[in-house]
């Protein structure tokens, strides 16, 4: 799907443009959701540039991430998406500057997209142009990781509250420990996610700075810029902390689950002990012993049984009651 943004009544309108149709004049920003192979074909027909593919998005070169071609600036960077759901994932979206005009391939719906389109919808700075709007989306995608480690730093906190609460406060329940364990891989999962974002935008930023050097950008968008690179700079080293301090709650929680097993297996090994003279005993002489009331008696084999169904049950019943099943 292509969707031409166009600078009309002091906003960002837009515009669908079916495949094979013009691209609007006066769009500033032309968006590629999903582009089929009609659509490339237009885009690169209409504004001189080549769309590059979902494969080509996800390589790891820097040189094929950000690269230079016929004056256009292709920058491919990492955006964190459904970051609130039980899945977040990763979404290459790649950002083309040619000739003052915006153009974004994307395969995903980030959430800073939507944002910079509400905002942009509503009022628009005059005469703004591609290298202005790029500038603003990503300084929305890196606020959008600001929030998600801000809120990220206050759930691996709960979690460090359930990890080290007080020990009259703690029980020894495994399913406390399994979701703790969830908990703590999830926000891990996360936050490394987040990192990997942080990176790619770093690396896009600071290609941008050099670049624009070189095309003279004015002074407020090179301040921007510069802004950018201290703020992803300084993301990128709190979010390494929370992998840190996960890490150590995940270390902690793996040694407090050591610390329950061994005192169950210290139970164990005390029964055993205690039962293990009885055992000794009725191993050497057995149950040959010529005044048995048990044998004559007519119920003597049922109570045996309920007895041998009482000593397999119980023993279950009150392993769960303490919670080590």
């Amino acid at each position: 799907m292509i969707t031409a943004y166009c600078l009309r009544d002091g906003a960002l309108a837009s515009v669908p443009v079916p495949a094979g149709s013009n691209i609007p004049p006066d769009a500033v920003w032309v968006d590629l959701f999903r582009p089929g192979e009609g659509e490339d074909r237009t885009i690169e027909a209409a504004l001189g540039i080549s769309v590059p593919t979902r494969e080509e998005m996800v390589e790891i070169e820097p040189s094929s991430r950000l690269r230079v071609e016929n004056g256009a600036r292709y920058m491919t960077g990492a955006i964190v998406c459904n970051s609130e759901g039980e899945r977040p994932a990763l979404a290459e979206i790649s950002f083309i500057l040619a000739g003052h005009r915006l153009t974004t391939v994307r395969y995903d719906e980030p959430r800073p997209f939507r944002l910079v389109v509400a905002k942009l919808d509503r009022i628009c700075a005059p005469g703004i142009q591609g290298e202005r709007l790029l500038l603003i989306m990503l300084d929305t995608i890196i606020d959008r990781a600001a929030d998600i480690i801000e809120r990220l730093s206050a759930d691996i906190d709960a979690v460090s509250r359930q990890v080290l609460e007080p020990e009259s406060e703690r029980s020894g329940d495994s399913q406390r420990f399994r979701t703790i364990l969830k908990q703590l891989g999830r926000r891990g999962d996360l936050a490394s996610k987040v990192r990997e974002s942080l990176v790619s935008m770093g690396r896009l930023v600071t290609f941008l700075y050099t670049e624009g050097e070189a095309q003279r950008f004015d002074k407020d968008q090179r301040a921007l810029l510069k802004s950018m690179q201290r703020d992803v700079a300084s993301l990128t080293d709190h979010v390494s902390y929370l992998g840190s301090k996960i890490t150590f709650l995940l270390d902690a929680t793996l040694g407090m689950v050591g610390i329950e097993q061994n005192n169950i297996i210290k139970i164990f090994a005390v029964l055993s002990v205690v039962f293990m003279p009885p055992t000794l005993i009725a191993s050497v002489y057995g149950m040959n012993f010529q005044h048995m009331p048990e044998l004559d008696d007519r119920w003597g084999y049922p109570i045996a049984l309920l007895g041998m169904l009482a000593a397999a049950v119980g023993p279950y019943l009150f392993f769960k009651w303490k919670r080590w099943m």
